[in-house]
């Protein structure tokens, strides 16, 4: 079964002019991370440069989902 991670960058693998933003708490820290073509990224701490570590762990508590158009500006996002 795929993790949540993974299971968010195929939706965006089969969906290329959409951004995800996903709101999250993570270890009790709130997290933003933008999830477009099958990459997760992290907006607020550093992400690993080896894609397969996960940028959202298992016990991630996603307290929100934003789908906005590609490519992202968070000057003028497009939701």
């Amino acid at each position: 079964m795929l993790s949540i991670a993974q299971r968010l960058e195929q939706y965006t693998l089969k969906r290329p002019n959409e951004v995800l933003l996903v709101n999250a708490e993570i270890e009790g820290e709130l997290d933003q991370i933008a999830v477009f073509k099958g990459f997760s990224s992290s907006l607020v701490r550093s992400t690993a440069f080896d894609p397969d570590v996960p940028v959202l762990p298992e016990s991630v508590k996603i307290l929100s989902i934003d789908r906005l158009e590609a490519p992202y500006n968070p000057a003028q996002p497009r939701y």
